[in-house]
């Protein structure tokens, strides 16, 4: 393992953490109604094994995955590694050879990437990791690939890259 000179660690925004956590309270209600109180759930409600499905899912497995879910960045000496746990179990990394430039930036998440979400894409050469908000610090390859990630410390973040690889700040 090489020395991580900057780290980076965000978690989804708290305004899709709330609209989750209605969802599951909606669904939990909606379980408890029909399978210990005996009171069907809906104008047409489902069979007792369907709700039990949609609890597992929407009311445990759902909030669970955005309980735990993180964007790690992190500088390195090897180059930039990143990692949207739990959909990357590993790191994903952008050696310094591929980097050409570095850039932090106020993006626009609707028109650039066609809305927010973790994982989006741009086209086929432009993918952006967000967990929320609209700044992050992108990162353009020799192959002609662009990541974009977000963060909140982007101008530490570009600093520490940019000097570990020797970048000027106007590249």
């Amino acid at each position: 393992m090489t020395e991580v000179r900057c780290r980076e660690v965000q978690h989804p925004h708290p305004l899709i953490r709330m609209v989750i956590l209605g969802i599951a309270a909606l669904t939990w209600w909606g379980a408890v109604q029909q399978l210990f109180l005996g009171v069907l759930f809906g104008t047409n409600p489902a069979p007792d094994r369907m709700v039990v499905l949609i609890f597992v899912v929407c009311g445990l497995l759902f909030p669970l995955f955005f309980v735990v879910m993180t964007l790690t960045v992190e500088v390195r000496d090897e180059g930039i590694y990143y990692r949207l746990f739990p959909l990357h179990l590993g790191f994903r990394a952008i050696p310094w050879e591929e980097i050409t430039r570095l850039e932090a930036c106020t993006y626009h998440p609707l028109t650039e990437f066609g809305g927010w979400g973790m994982i989006r894409w741009g086209g086929p050469k432009r993918r952006a990791y967000s967990t929320g908000g609209n700044r992050g610090v992108r990162v353009y390859c020799r192959d002609g690939r662009m990541v974009l990630l977000w963060g909140r410390d982007l101008e530490v973040l570009v600093a520490v890259a940019r000097a570990e690889i020797g970048m000027r700040d106007d590249t």
